[in-house]
């Protein structure tokens, strides 16, 4: 077994939506996902892409992702990297291909400057939250993640005047 992990350009962009649909049917919500290849082509080809992605493949095949963008610490005054989904394919589980992923990422983030790298865990997903744990994440039981989406975000976007 050969694990291969490289950044993902747009030519990448009908396998990463794969996997993220993988990912939309892990969390029970395969219904939820909006992108399409060709939008997250067109993001990846932008002079400022929303978000990057490095690419997990095992003998040339997709094992999983990580995607990820910068956000930046006021308190530590540094950017930071928010790791905004990963994945492994079921078949890929549990060969160190997830750990691979996150030790890359944190080895840009130090190579960035970067003070920290957060993410969110459903509170269901008790095999990730074990595995998290294992790599040193912990629990930041004290803060609430908030969302304003849809007719929410239009409200308030209204509010504004």
């Amino acid at each position: 077994m050969t694990l291969t992990l490289r950044p993902a350009g747009p030519d990448d962009a009908d396998t990463i939506h794969r996997l993220i649909i993988g990912l939309a049917e892990y969390e029970r919500e395969p219904e939820a996902v909006d992108v399409t290849p060709a939008i997250l082509r067109a993001q990846l080809r932008s002079a400022r892409p929303p978000f990057e992605c490095l690419l997990a493949e095992v003998d040339g095949v997709p094992a999983g992702f990580a995607l990820y963008f910068q956000t930046y610490s006021t308190w530590r005054g540094r950017p930071g990297v928010w790791l905004e989904d990963l994945f492994v394919v079921p078949a890929h589980r549990r060969h160190g291909v997830g750990r691979a992923l996150l030790a890359r990422l944190a080895a840009l983030a130090l190579e960035r400057g970067c003070a920290r790298l957060d993410f969110a865990v459903l509170d269901w997903n008790a095999p990730a939250i074990a595995f998290y744990q294992t790599i040193g994440a912990r629990a930041l039981d004290e803060w609430r993640l908030f969302r304003v989406t849809d007719d929410a975000l239009t409200t308030l976007a209204r509010s504004a005047g």
